[in-house]
């Protein structure tokens, strides 16, 4: 009986208790920055698989388009809050917030497809998003932790790649499987993997202590001086003021700047399926293939951008560069709205230089976000997350409510546009019929739809000019006119105008980008690589005196 009750706790404990004394070593640190990549990409794949499939579940739950896009507005909206919320991490660690994340959205998207109402997949929806917005924190302070800032961008170029790599993940396997799967088995795809990432983070996620995390370590070198001077932290009294610290124009401005230029990569997510099935008439399985393009584009270039800001040890001339790129390829789309006949892989290539040009500017950005942060305070790195987090999930709601008044048109599309395609189908032998006719239908229109209300002089007029047979089948069609000349003008209507306004939405979010660039030009780091390399060199020089200090037994002092 002592050994099952000795046993217990120790278990219980590893799963709760996930600190690191001492800073890891390079694999173990590997390895956790490869389970935090890895959770970031499962949980985008359980959000954005929703959008991917969003035609479907629209038809499913008898949902209007506006309907579904309160949903994102609600979920985003949620999500703001729980972004916020998620600065706690600072004071509780971020691993477990991670961890048991993933335990909670995985379950909620497996319960999803089963439920029986709008209302109940709306609240589930909101449910998931909640947790989104805290993972959405966590893990890119994780992230910050294991990663020095000399190698701080190629880090996070793999930590955006989860968002990124979700969006592919979500394109490549519904265009794959869409046409022998549901949307149904769609979501619980996701869900499954969310529940295997759990098992392996349950096992194997750790993160540093307090003590650790509450510093600067710009290179590896820094190891020994940073454990060392974790002896001498309090981290109680470097979270003091914490919020007042990050909630500053220095912080505030950057993070709402980025979220402006990525609007256009959250209309994609959101919108590009309604889109290119509403404007170009492509299918769920086409819209998602074409997007490939872009997610794979980007997710390559995060990673080389990081590569390339990190040898180079500058962010700000990298963001300006992409920005500038994002901007021309953005005009180019948005012209190509009003031009209907535009060719598949026209877009592709669009979409893999916009996707491209879009991982130049963001893993520069989002380290030089967190060495902005670090230099007010390295304590308090989630709390100066959560603003970035709150900012651009507030952002992201306003812009999906603005979305169907700017483009009034995708709603008759969406709501009745495949129930009118339908009946012009099924009633285009009886449409024939009455246009060849249409004095004679025009008056037997006067009449209720049954022969026996017919004029005899009119009725024999109409046998004699269509048949029996004719008559028969535009008889047997009035449910599918019923419905044409109830939704079709609205319809006819919203395919002319959609183009036009899905193009005005594309300036929009063109002018976001272009409302980034002063505020990435403001962000803490050198223009000059050679200058960065003297910085680098100053620092070193400085380790190695402490370092000396502390073989000879002297206390480290604070470095920045």
């Amino acid at each position: 009986m002592s050994i099952a009750v000795d046993t217990a706790p120790g278990v219980l404990h590893r799963f709760w208790r996930r600190d690191l004394a001492a800073y890891p070593e390079s694999a173990r640190r590997y390895a956790y920055l490869a389970i935090v990549v890895l959770t970031t990409i499962v949980l985008y794949y359980l959000l954005y698989i929703q959008y991917a499939v969003a035609t479907s579940i629209i038809t499913h739950y008898h949902m209007t388009f506006t309907y579904f896009v309160w949903m994102s507005v609600i979920g985003n909206a949620i999500g703001a809050g729980s972004s916020l919320l998620a600065g706690l991490a600072d004071r509780w660690g971020r691993a477990n917030l991670v961890v048991y994340g993933l335990l909670v959205a995985g379950i909620l998207v497996l319960i999803l497809p089963s439920t029986s109402s709008k209302g109940m997949f709306l609240t589930l929806f909101a449910a998931l998003f909640f947790v989104e917005g805290i993972i959405l924190v966590a893990t890119p302070a994780l992230i910050r932790d294991f990663s020095p800032q000399l190698g701080r961008a190629t880090a996070m170029g793999f930590w955006a790649i989860g968002p990124v790599a979700g969006s592919l993940v979500v394109t490549t396997v519904t265009s794959h499987t869409l046409d022998s799967s549901t949307w149904q088995d769609e979501l619980h795809y996701s869900g499954i993997s969310s529940l295997i990432v759990f098992v392996i983070a349950l096992f194997a996620l750790r993160e540093l202590s307090p003590r650790l995390r509450d510093q600067i370590m710009v290179s590896m070198r820094d190891r020994a001086l940073v454990e060392a001077r974790a002896r001498g932290i309090d981290p109680e009294q470097e979270l003091a003021g914490h919020w007042r610290q990050m909630l500053r124009p220095g912080i505030a401005g950057p993070a709402f700047a980025v979220s402006v230029y990525l609007l256009l990569y959250y209309a994609l997510v959101g919108n590009l399926v309604i889109y290119f099935s509403s404007v170009y008439g492509y299918s769920e399985q086409r819209a998602n293939s074409v997007a490939n393009w872009y997610w794979a584009a980007n997710a390559v270039s995060l990673v080389v951008a990081g590569l390339v800001s990190d040898r180079l040890k500058v962010r700000k001339p990298l963001m300006i560069v992409g920005c500038v790129g994002t901007i021309t390829t953005t005009a180019i789309f948005a012209v190509l709205a009003t031009h209907a006949h535009t060719g598949y892989y026209t877009f592709a290539v669009v979409f893999l230089i916009g996707g491209a040009l879009a991982g130049v500017t963001y893993a520069p950005w989002m380290a030089a976000f967190t060495e902005t942060v670090e230099a007010r305070n390295p304590a308090a790195t989630a709390t100066g997350l959560a603003v970035w987090g709150w900012i651009l999930r507030i952002v992201v709601a306003v812009s999906a409510a603005f979305v169907p008044v700017v483009v009034t048109s995708v709603t008759p599309v969406v709501d009745h546009g495949a129930e009118v395609a339908a009946a012009q189908a099924k009633a285009g032998p009886a449409l024939a019929i009455v246009g060849a006719h249409p004095a004679l239908f025009a008056e037997l229109a006067k009449y209720p739809p049954n022969p026996a209300a017919i004029p005899p002089n009119l009725l024999a007029q109409a046998v004699a000019q269509v048949g029996v047979s004719g008559l028969q089948t535009v008889q047997q069609a009035q449910p599918e006119i019923a419905i044409l000349q109830a939704h079709g003008p609205a319809v006819a209507k919203a395919v002319k105008d959609g183009p036009h306004q899905w193009q005005t939405w594309w300036w929009v979010t063109l002018a976001g980008q272009i409302v980034f660039l002063p505020f990435a030009a403001a962000m803490r780091g050198r223009w000059s690589p050679r200058r960065a390399r003297e910085d680098a060199e100053a620092h070193e020089r400085a380790v190695a005196v402490e370092l000396a200090k502390l073989r000879e037994g002297e206390a480290p002092g604070r470095m920045s």
